[in-house]
């Protein structure tokens, strides 16, 4: 048995028809650790599944999960439409709910619970006040973390409206100001492309593509590294069909200063997926690889992109999270605001630890 079955039916579900229960098992808890149960459901063919009840629940909740999430957000992107107009800006959908608006096949079980808008950063302030009135307030309202967000990060602090709970978080570019790559947020508007039958933006296919790949090989969030990956490998899949896309992805990356995330995730596909990219574009981006150490990189992203769950777990694996972690953060901030950010942020988990064991003895 593969050690990711996970990817083998993501890639091709017709190898389920071989699978014994085993199989099932470790599969399902991959894909349940990853966000990608949905996917994989809506992947395999009901003729597939095994005659066993716990599976036959697992893949039909799931698919019943992923549809209700869709419609969900569809209708909270709706209601943001009164709160943007009235300060007339054009506001661009980003990841998830981009993909959703635009109903490409990304989006399809993706699980998602924030909506991700970029706007001009000259009318961060106006949008702010309007969506202040539709009901979405601040969620981090200490004064450090109001001056680390608006100072030094790309967004606002994460807004959530009262009512519906749902979060958004509202961008003026794809990387913090304090990041080392300097992706131009003025190109990012100039190419953007309208979202049909919406009043709504998204960026074009070969930005869409560098954003997510910027967001998973730059920024360093690795919960769900593997669902980043696999939005990755579907974009790639639907808008290389345009051989112009690869004929532009790598100058674009010049552009918006992410040559090296791209050459990275394209020697990540080809090696986890078999993502079908020419050698073109290959030879083109992996001139931003570094001269040493490029190797030792993609045995970390292999490592850190594995599910975080018993049936595939190595202690190597964590190692390679925390060692992207503190890289992550040497990418976005400079050691001179870095490290007094992380003794805060240390701190602040003993006291928050501290608190919660005084309610702990309180309660018993």
């Amino acid at each position: 048995m593969s050690a990711l079955p996970l990817v083998d039916a993501l890639l091709n579900p017709a190898v389920c028809a071989e699978w014994s229960l085993a199989h099932w098992d470790a599969a399902l808890r991959q894909a349940r650790s990853s966000r990608l149960l949905p996917s994989l459901a809506l992947k395999i063919p009901e003729k597939l599944l095994p005659d066993h009840a716990p599976v036959q629940r697992a893949v039909a909740t799931a698919k019943v999960s992923a549809a209700a999430t869709a419609n969900r957000m569809r209708w909270e992107i709706d209601q943001l439409v009164p709160a943007l107009n009235r300060v007339g800006v054009k506001p661009l959908l980003l990841k998830g709910a981009a993909y959703l608006a635009h109903g490409l096949p990304a989006s399809r079980g993706r699980l998602f619970s924030d909506i991700d808008l970029l706007v001009p950063r000259e009318r961060l302030a106006a949008v702010e006040d309007s969506l202040r009135y539709a009901g979405y307030v601040g969620t981090h309202l200490d004064a450090y973390d109001q001056r680390y967000y608006r100072q030094w990060m790309h967004e606002l602090p994460p807004l959530q409206h009262m009512q519906r709970l749902i979060t958004l978080d509202v961008h003026h570019n794809i990387l913090p100001l304090t990041a080392r790559a300097k992706p131009s947020a003025e190109q990012l508007f100039a190419h953007a492309v309208p979202v049909a039958g919406t009043p709504f933006w998204a960026l074009s296919p070969v930005d869409m593509v560098l954003h997510s790949i910027c967001h998973l090989f730059y920024d360093g969030e690795w919960d769900h590294a593997l669902r980043d990956l696999w939005d990755i490998h579907q974009l790639l899949n639907h808008f290389g069909a345009d051989p112009e896309f690869w004929a532009a992805l790598p100058g674009r990356a010049i552009t918006l200063d992410l040559q090296r995330p791209l050459a990275y995730a394209l020697e990540v596909l080809s090696e986890l997926f078999d993502t079908a990219i020419p050698a073109s574009t290959r030879r083109a981006s992996a001139a931003a690889l570094p001269a040493s150490g490029a190797g030792f990189m993609r045995v970390l992203f292999l490592a850190a992109l594995r599910p975080d769950n018993p049936s595939c777990h190595r202690r190597r694996d964590d190692l390679a999270r925390f060692a992207l972690y503190v890289r992550g953060h040497y990418l976005r901030m400079p050691p001179h605001l870095l490290l007094p950010h992380l003794l805060r942020k240390a701190l602040r988990r003993d006291d928050d630890h501290a608190d919660s064991d005084t309610d702990d003895r309180k309660q018993r």
